[in-house]
């Protein structure tokens, strides 16, 4: 049952970032992945919430797995991330380049961070 649980998180989460990706690509045409940053950064979010949940405040470790592994898993994308990079450095857009790499690692795991100090503090 975990199993399914998750393929069926792990869709859900996969659709919900192609129609999340698709809404901020159209209405900000930029160089710049907006979207891919905003969905990595709030899929980190949540998972530290999760995490938090089941290391403070007793929630089952199946939730780890079904929206942990499975929602966050499909919904954040570190391939695509990383392609963006790479792809701003062939279009000679190095700066973003950078800022991407960057910021996208520290945003991300910030925003874990948060998550877990916000169950935390509750």
């Amino acid at each position: 049952m975990i199993v399914a649980l998750t393929l069926l998180a792990g869709a859900t989460g996969a659709v919900t970032r192609f129609l999340l990706d698709s809404s901020v690509k159209h209405r900000w045409k930029t160089a710049f992945p907006w979207a891919t940053v905003f969905i990595n950064v709030t899929g980190s979010l949540l998972l530290g919430v999760l995490a938090g949940l089941v290391l403070f405040a007793g929630q089952p470790a199946v939730w780890q797995t079904v929206i942990g592994t499975g929602f966050c898993g499909g919904y954040t994308t570190f391939s695509t991330a990383s392609f963006e990079t790479v792809r701003l450095v062939q279009q000679k857009r190095p700066g973003l380049a950078l800022v991407n790499a960057l910021g996208s690692l520290v945003l991300s795991v910030a925003g874990c961070a948060a998550g877990v100090a916000a169950v935390w503090a509750m």
